[in-house]
């Protein structure tokens, strides 16, 4: 794959004070940066329309429904991806390292790459106990009834446009990033894992950072892991 067309989607809620930061950190090669304002009620569309990035608009709530809206405008413009990079507006990721998030599908043709949170490089206090715990759980489900090989649910990921749209996603909340990585092991996909680096986000998380959020989030992945494990 030669000079691949790359856009990035970026969910968002309430992130007015890291979005600039994120956008401003992507390698300036990229197609096109979308943020999906998921219902924000503070400056971050402002602020990512000024930093250049085109703005959508998801007034129903939840992670997965703001990744459905960045897809559904993909699908209509008339420039169409390679790749499409999937990426968290708090600035708990390193936007630069896009480039060797997407390397492995422009030189080894992978489908997928996921961008894993390894603990060498990963900042003290950046993920919480119960997320630490919920990522070793689902990858251990995902290793036992599957044979996979992840290690992290890490948000910070690329795909094929075309493999994108093959899993025909559809969770509109929580479940978005372990629907995509199940798919991706059912349809027997191309994948691998590389290592980024992680730091402490800029605000609170909208899922960690509370106690419900940390269960429904838990209770959806889990769901979508025994789901599909019926399905074998």
């Amino acid at each position: 794959m030669t000079n691949p067309i790359i856009k990035v989607i970026i969910p968002a809620y309430n992130e007015q004070d890291s979005i600039g930061l994120v956008i401003n950190g992507v390698p300036k090669n990229i197609d096109e940066i979308i943020v999906v304002s998921n219902a924000s009620t503070d400056n971050t569309e402002r602020v990512a329309q000024t930093a250049g990035a085109t703005v959508l608009k998801e007034i129903n709530r939840g992670y997965g429904n703001a990744c459905l809206k960045g897809l559904s405008y993909i699908k209509t413009s008339k420039t169409k991806p390679d790749i499409v990079v999937f990426l968290d507006g708090d600035y708990s990721d390193y936007p630069e390292q896009l480039t060797e998030i997407v390397a492995p599908i422009i030189k080894d043709n992978y489908d997928m790459v996921i961008g894993a949170r390894d603990k060498r490089f990963r900042e003290s206090g950046s993920m919480t106990t119960p997320q630490i715990f919920g990522n070793w759980l689902a990858t251990s489900l995902m290793k036992l009834f599957f044979s996979a090989q992840f290690t992290d649910l890490g948000p910070f990921r690329a795909i094929k446009y075309n493999s994108l749209l093959a899993l025909e996603m559809e969770d509109q909340t929580y479940g978005w990033t372990v629907e995509m990585q199940l798919k991706v092991l059912k349809k027997k996909m191309k994948y691998i894992e590389v290592p980024v680096k992680y730091r402490n986000r800029i605000g609170v998380s909208k899922v960690s950072g509370t106690i419900k959020g940390a269960i429904f989030a838990g209770i959806k992945i889990l769901g979508w892991i025994f789901k599909y494990s019926i399905k074998k």
